[in-house]
Order: C-alpha cells, then sequence, then structure tokens
C-alpha cells in the first residue's frame, strides 16, 4: 500500500514537531544547495525555528542576496506606481545625457580642442588613445593597399594570357594566309607572304609577346592595262 497523504497542519507533539522541523530543514537546505550547483542561481534561505534559532545558506553572500531583493522589490514597486516610474526615466534621461556629454568633450579633446585644462596624465592618456587610433588606420589602409596590388596583378597576369592567346590566334591566321598563298601562286614565293610579296593582301604583325598587335589590311595596287595597238576607241 501506498503511503498515505500527510495533513499539513500544526503538530501539536513538541517532540514530533521537532524531529520533523530537524529532517525537513536538513531536506530545504539540501535542495536550495543542489538549486544553486544545477540551476547556476543565486540562492539565499533563511529559517528560523520556533525557538528563535537561526539557520541560513547562501551560495554566494547573504549580504548580497538580501541587498539584490530589496534592489529588485523597490524596482518592482515602482514599476507600479506612475510617479516613481516617471521619475526612473528621468534618471535614465539624465544618465544618458551625461554619458552624451562626456563623448561630445573626448571627441573635442581627440581634435585637439579644449586642452586647457588637461593635466599631464591627461594629456599622456590622450596621446596613447590617438597613437592606438592612428596605428589601427594605418593598418587598415596598408591592408587596402595590399588588396588592391593583389587585384591589380591578378587583372595583369589575365592581360598578359590574353595577350598570348591573341598572339597564338595571329601566328595561326599568317599559317592560313601563307597557306592560302600557296596554293593561289605557287610555292615559289609562298615564304614570303609577310615580306614584300606581289599579293594584294597582307597582314603586318609584330613578334614581340608583350607590345601591342597591329594588323593593317595594304590595298591592291592599281593594274594599268595598255590598250593593244590598232585597236580603235570608236565604238
Amino acid at each position: 500500500m501506498g503511503r498515505g497523504k500527510i495533513v499539513i497542519r500544526r503538530i501539536d507533539n513538541s517532540t514530533s514537531r521537532q524531529v520533523t522541523f530537524s529532517k525537513r530543514r536538513n531536506g530545504l537546505l539540501k535542495k536550495a544547495k543542489e538549486l544553486a550547483i544545477l540551476c547556476d542561481a543565486e540562492v539565499g534561505l533563511i529559517i528560523f525555528s520556533s525557538t528563535g534559532k537561526l539557520y541560513e545558506f547562501s551560495n554566494t553572500s547573504m549580504k548580497s542576496v538580501i541587498e539584490r531583493y530589496n534592489k529588485t522589490k523597490d524596482e518592482r514597486q515602482q514599476l507600479h506606481n506612475p510617479v516613481s516610474e516617471l521619475k526612473l526615466w528621468q534618471q535614465e534621461a539624465e544618465i544618458l545625457r551625461q554619458q552624451l556629454q562626456d563623448l561630445q568633450e573626448n571627441h573635442r579633446q581627440l581634435m585637439g580642442e579644449e586642452l586647457c585644462g588637461l593635466g599631464v596624465k591627461d594629456l599622456t592618456n590622450l596621446e596613447n588613445q590617438l597613437e592606438i587610433s592612428l596605428r589601427g588606420i594605418r593598418m587598415e589602409k596598408e591592408q587596402i593597399l595590399k588588396d588592391e596590388i593583389q587585384e591589380l596583378t591578378q587583372k595583369g597576369s589575365m592581360i598578359h594570357q590574353e595577350n598570348l592567346e591573341l598572339y597564338k590566334k595571329v601566328n595561326l591566321i599568317r599559317q592560313e594566309n601563307a597557306e592560302l598563298y600557296k596554293k593561289a601562286y605557287g610555292t615559289r614565293n609562298a615564304n614570303t607572304v609577310n615580306g614584300n610579296t606581289n599579293s594584294p593582301y597582307r597582314f603586318i604583325v609584330s613578334r614581340e609577346v608583350h607590345a601591342s598587335i597591329h594588323l593593317q589590311l595594304s590595298q591592291p595596287e592599281p593594274h594599268n592595262f595598255e590598250t593593244p595597238a590598232g585597236v580603235s576607241n570608236s565604238r
């Protein structure tokens, strides 16, 4: 059979009441320790016996737990009070206003303004801040320049590769031109396609790989046809 439900009421027998208090107190302290360890909670437990004896447990400091409790309790009460809530927001606005003034003053000092009231220690701290800022700016600038140089180097390599490909295509065109000229005029002048030949069309190609490639198409020279003797121009 299961254990019967215990009625929660004051125990009249003083001996039984003391035994129950000791057992449940130890169990409560054990649960508080486990809760603090397992859940990383800040726990504070205070127990007064019927005889006025104090039992307490805190995983941090009982004083800090009580101060935190009082502060949180006051904040909760202020949130439910419109006047207190208004004062709280006014205090928050004043804190933000003061922080803004401090930042503006620090900015003016970094710009070299309003330095009259500063001592040697303040000026030294200001100088250190400027040096740290300049060091960070220089590092960022150097990184940007390195990235730009790397990008330009890659573009230069791509342009050089394209130049080589174009030079190969030009050589292929020259070979095809030589083959066509060979078929048209025979093998006698096949090797003079790009030189001074009788071909009406010729290509002028620079042999330097890194030089610019120029293609020029010359016009065919006009031919003079003499009229045979004895042929009349009349119709």
